[in-house]
């Protein structure tokens, strides 16, 4: 079962009101003891971490998150308060956040909607329409324009099959009309490739890639690049590379996000937050067999302080 392939897994023996106590304890009188507060919730799972938050309100009167907020600051705080949200929860807020202000942070709008289920995206549509006041696509159309928007809008209905029928014919068909829309002639059709890329279930698109060599003699990656640019090579690079490997994508944006100078930091937090109880240690078997480097040795070199503490904890070792 999936459930168990991340690095964060049940606490035994979980006693959510010495939890509670523990954490009031690290925030009492002058000072911060983080490493308590790393000591629990990066040891407890996103449904003890939700029982603790409820017992630390019922037998302190306050709100966990907001004690938090206010003692910590910088990354750690951010790696914190990302851990004590559920799921949805932290992706509508990191989507939120993502279109809050000037700019956009468009790598963090196709990293979620590109990896997520049907069922997570339903999800987070609805937790954002009743957390922010407004619906997901409306704030997601208002901030991007053009082909790369559809993309996004069309991620946004969840309307992606999810069985695991191979259509021969059709495959063939869908890498033609992709060769088609694109390879084979002066000008690119998107909304072919966006109809397939979107549309169709996995087992059904992996057929199409392998036609579509076939056909073209290069792989579908190679011809996004040569025919896209910007954003919207982005996020259909992102599919492609979620429906052939996902872990091995988030290797990558992992490794992407802290090579060379200076780190992505809030790549590298969204990724280790969110994926740590569902599938760390396959990311971790990507990294090692994409980069011949651990995970754990490139956090271990690329950050510091209890940020660094708390992200080779939710890595789980070498």
């Amino acid at each position: 079962m999936a459930a168990t392939r991340g690095t964060v897994v049940e606490a035994a023996g979980f006693d959510a009101e010495a939890d509670a106590q523990k954490l009031r304890g690290a925030m009492k009188g002058a000072g911060t003891d983080e490493a308590a507060i790393i000591d629990v919730l990066a040891h407890r799972t996103v449904a003890q971490r939700q029982r603790i938050k409820e017992t630390y309100k019922q037998t302190v009167g306050k709100e966990l998150a907001n004690d938090l907020s206010s003692e910590l600051s910088g990354h750690f705080k951010s790696v914190v308060l990302g851990l004590l949200m559920l799921p949805p929860v932290y992706d509508a807020y990191e989507l939120k956040n993502a279109m809050k202000g000037a700019g956009t942070e468009e790598a963090c709008l196709i990293d979620i909607l590109a990896s997520r289920t049907n069922d997570e995206i339903n999800t987070i549509n609805a937790v954002y329409k009743k957390e922010y006041g407004k619906t997901l696509e409306e704030d997601v159309s208002g901030d991007t324009s053009g082909m790369f928007k559809r993309v996004l809008v069309s991620l946004l209905t969840a309307g992606r099959d999810e069985s695991n029928n191979v259509d021969e014919a059709l495959a063939v068909q869908d890498a033609k009309d992709i060769y088609e829309a694109g390879e084979a002639r002066w000008g690119t059709d998107e909304v072919k490739f966006l109809t397939v890329l979107c549309v169709r279930n996995r087992n059904h698109l992996l057929r199409v890639f392998e036609e579509y060599k076939k056909i073209s003699g290069r792989d579908i990656e190679d011809s996004i690049k040569r025919e896209m640019s910007g954003t919207l090579e982005d996020v259909f690079l992102a599919i492609v590379k979620c429906m052939k490997n996902k872990q091995a994508f988030f290797a990558e944006r992992l490794y992407k996000s802290m090579k060379g100078l200076g780190t992505t930091d809030s790549v590298l937090i969204r990724i280790m937050v969110s994926r740590a109880e569902i599938d760390m240690f396959d990311i971790k078997a990507q990294f090692l067999k994409m980069y011949g480097k651990t995970l754990y040795s490139f956090i271990k070199g690329d950050t510091s302080g209890d940020y660094r503490k708390i992200l080779l904890e939710l890595c789980g070792g070498e």
